[in-house]
């Protein structure tokens, strides 16, 4: 049953004290140096703006890194206000709700601004915020995007001439929406004065990248070692945020071959081609996909499709027959009769039922 404002309210600002403990001194192995370099530093306040339906994992993933920052350093090295587009509490991807410190409007100097997107991108953009954005970004102030906030950030014009990142079901959309902005594959994006993660843990990696900017790749490992990180970060460096089937296929061949699959939905390959660009013959790849994936690649490569349809259809405002396109099929009558038989409903159906009130 989905959460509802009537249950209890969660606040993560920091200035109340409920955010974490109070910071102590670092009790680690590492070199007590480390913490003599940064006493004389001053306190990085970040200005959280909370997106209708954010992202609690990117958030609090951010919130923890830098409280275990705070902990390791055994004083307040960073804080934290809680923003909103306006005043009152934000519901989060989890239903809870989470009431801000300040607005827009109330939020006049900005230090260090981050973005938390959630799972409903049509409700990402506002005017408002976009001007907001605008502004304080030409100030120099450095803008970062958690989860899908790319879409804000885009939307505003502030990736115009940075590449980013945004979680993997998104992607289509997204590059439906800005075709020029340049997505990387990365869990998370550093360049110049804008940031961008893919969603989930990303956020601590970021985080993570920021704390060593500010006070060195020894403190920043110091964090990591004491939220127990250290190994997932070293595997987060080489991971990508490309749908998540090429990871999960074993054999190389097969994974070429997947990834070929989708790079190419609007303009489906033969299986003839595909095979042929792995290097193994038509009948090869058929028992490759039945031995790994127990279908055939034709069902498979269907499957693709359909679920970038479905995504293109619950993330944006083009019409049944632009995402048939979009998906590689001909006719909006075949697309909506393979469509249903995946789904169990029409594409326009599955579009009313997964649009927000």
């Amino acid at each position: 049953m989905p959460m509802t404002a009537s249950q209890p309210n969660f606040d993560l600002s920091k200035s109340t004290g409920n955010a974490a403990a109070k910071p102590r001194p670092n009790t680690s192995s590492g070199p007590s140096s480390m913490t003599e370099e940064i006493k004389g530093q001053q306190l990085h306040r970040f200005h959280f703006v909370l997106l209708q339906n954010f992202s609690m994992l990117s958030l609090t993933s951010a919130l923890e890194t830098l409280q275990s920052a705070n902990l390791c350093a055994g004083r307040e090295l960073y804080d934290w206000v809680l923003c909103g587009i306006e005043f009152g509490a934000v519901t989060s991807s989890i239903g809870t709700q989470t009431q801000v410190q300040e607005t827009l409007e109330t939020c006049v100097q900005p230090s260090d601004i981050v973005l938390v997107g959630g799972w409903h991108n049509q409700q990402l953009t506002n005017r408002k915020l976009g001007v907001w954005l605008t502004r304080h970004a030409r100030g120099g102030v450095r803008v970062s995007g958690l989860a899908t906030a790319a879409f804000a950030m885009a939307e505003a014009g502030l990736l115009d001439s940075s590449s980013a990142t945004l979680h993997w079901q998104f992607r289509d959309s997204f590059c439906e929406r800005f075709p020029d902005v340049e997505l990387s594959d990365r869990p998370h994006v550093v360049q110049d004065r804008r940031c961008t993660t893919s969603g989930g843990v990303s956020s601590i990696d970021l985080f993570l990248d920021l704390i060593a900017q500010d006070h060195g790749s020894g403190f920043a490992e110091a964090v990591a070692e004491s939220m127990n990180y250290t190994t997932i970060q070293q595997l987060q460096k080489g991971a990508s945020v490309d749908a998540p089937a090429q990871s999960r296929v074993r054999n190389p061949k097969l994974a070429d071959a997947v990834r070929d699959m989708e790079h190419n939905l609007e303009f489906p390959l033969p299986p003839s081609e595909l095979a042929q660009r792995v290097g193994v013959s038509t009948r090869q790849l058929e028992r490759l996909f039945r031995t790994y994936l127990n279908q055939s690649p034709k069902q498979y490569y269907m499957r693709l499709r359909l679920r970038r349809a479905y995504f293109l259809l619950t993330q944006t405002r083009s019409s049944v027959l632009d995402v048939a396109l979009a998906c590689g099929f001909q006719t909006a009558s075949h697309f909506s009769k393979c469509f249903r038989a995946e789904y169990d409903r029409t594409p326009a159906q599955m579009r009313k039922s997964a649009t927000p009130e």
